[in-house]
């Protein structure tokens, strides 16, 4: 059944799909640069990493950013009850579009690419939580 609580499940299984690229690529990374755990108890303390890992754990991070944004309007609308079909549709464009953004990250990298997918997402967020103040 695909209710507005379906792209949120997807967003937050994507968030820990991430989580297990993180440590697959960090600690295997950390053992070859000899870094020891507790040398990461402070920020900035694994730099040294590459960055085609470091880019993967900074995803990771901004997957706990804007989208808190997008779970508290989904479970918002969910709760007034502003689920109709164009509303569940841009909740699945969001998730595409931070799902897109996190591939760009984690891969290559091209930082306009990324801003634009930023932004794009930023645009959907807006539009529905226009659409929830206009049902109010």
């Amino acid at each position: 059944m695909d209710t507005i609580l379906t792209p949120m499940l997807m967003l937050v299984t994507w968030t820990l799909v991430m989580w297990g690229w993180m440590y697959a690529t960090r600690i295997p990374a950390m053992t070859k640069a000899q870094i020891e755990a507790q040398d990461a108890q402070h920020p900035g303390s694994l730099n040294a990493l590459p960055s085609e890992v470091r880019r993967i754990a900074d995803n990771y991070n901004h997957l706990h950013e804007q989208p808190t944004i997008f779970y508290a309007l989904v479970v918002y609308c969910h709760l007034a009850g502003i689920t109709d079909s164009t509303t569940v549709m841009f909740a699945w464009a969001y998730v595409g579009i931070r799902v897109l953004h996190s591939v760009v990250q984690a891969t290559f990298n091209k930082v306009m690419l990324r801003f634009l997918l930023f932004a794009t997402g930023s645009v959907v967020l807006i539009t529905i939580a226009v659409r929830a103040l206009l049902a109010l």
